[in-house]
């Protein structure tokens, strides 16, 4: 068997690689390691607790409505230590270039990672660079990992029964706003992506109230982080399709190329359960974020295992984990 695309989109095929990458016997450090397949480990140094993580970039075209490759790179580490409810505090970039890239690009990129560090007031201490012979990568890839700091751990797999789940907001523009890009696609109003830190709004909403579980919806979308969920937590998650924040530009994209919006990627929006009481003080401090604006509260949790959709026409049907992302290379 080989590689394909597919093993990389965030799906259950990815899973067969990941099975691979865990046969590793020594992968934790004394808190929450590799076993967890988290969005980050945790470390005990001290009295302290570190959260750590990394992350690659391959996103094509490297520019896009929202974004570009090098504010994904910090944005995405950023947002892993923030679901782990953790403060970042300084992350590494490794950049490997492609023979020929114009470096016009490269001040470009560098530029939007700055912008997105100084929003954030976290630092980019060390890093390396490579270069590969032309043809032998696609113009660049950016691998970053960082560090932070955490005083309550949040996990994926902490939901409880009677928690109510919210999204930070609109779901599917990053993915659709790559793949109009990519392709030339023209879908009326502009789709733009989400891509953004969320560090600042998550330690707001975590002050506003109890949160048991976190997870940044990328690739494979919601539909691919609340599955994750549900199965970690041994619980059934319950989603009201009329509650779902997804932009009207996003529905007309998604049945005209017939992809479902709840499996493209996010990448600045997070998934939260919550405690029931404390649901409606957590969502008034997502809303009151810029980037939270559009927050929702989309189902509640319960005993039983899946992920069901109660739908508008009063149905129900499940949200199955998809194979992967049907968008490609968008992160």
């Amino acid at each position: 068997m080989k590689v394909t695309l597919m093993h990389g989109a965030g799906g259950e095929v990815m899973g067969e690689v990941i099975d691979i990458v865990s046969k590793i016997t020594n992968k934790n450090a004394g808190g929450i390691g590799l076993e967890s397949l988290d969005d980050g480990a945790v470390i005990p140094i001290g009295n302290s607790q570190v959260v750590f993580t990394t992350d690659s970039h391959i996103v094509r075209p490297l520019f896009f409505p929202g974004g570009d490759i090098g504010r994904i790179s910090v944005c995405g580490t950023i947002n892993d230590i923030a679901m782990m409810g953790g403060k970042p505090i300084a992350i590494s970039c490794g950049l490997v270039l492609e023979e020929g890239f114009e470096f016009e690009d490269i001040n470009r990129i560098v530029a939007s990672m700055n912008d997105a560090l100084n929003e954030s007031g976290v630092a980019l201490v060390t890093g390396d660079t490579k270069v590969m012979e032309k043809g032998s990568l696609d113009k660049v890839m950016i691998n970053t990992a960082g560090i932070g700091v955490v005083e309550t751990v949040v996990r994926d797999c902490g939901l409880q029964v009677g928690d109510v789940i919210i999204v930070s907001g609109t779901l599917g523009d990053h993915g659709f706003a790559v793949l109009a890009s990519r392709e030339g696609f023209e879908f009326g109003d502009q789709i733009i992506s989400d891509v953004a830190p969320l560090s600042g709004m998550v330690q707001e909403a975590m002050k506003a109230g109890c949160i048991h579980a976190m997870k940044d919806p990328t690739r494979g979308g919601f539909a691919s982080a609340i599955n994750e969920m549900a199965r970690k937590s041994d619980v059934q998650v319950r989603i009201s399709e009329e509650a779902l924040p997804i932009r009207s530009a996003v529905k007309s994209a998604s049945m005209l190329l017939g992809i479902d919006p709840l499996e493209v990627a996010n990448e600045g929006k997070v998934v939260m359960g919550v405690k029931a009481e404390d649901a409606e003080k957590i969502l008034d401090a997502l809303k009151s974020h810029k980037y939270g604006k559009d927050a929702a509260i989309v189902g509640r949790v319960v005993s039983g295992k899946g992920v069901i959709m109660e739908t508008a026409a009063g149905g129900e049907r499940f949200i199955e984990t998809p194979l992967g992302d049907p968008v490609p290379r968008v992160c």
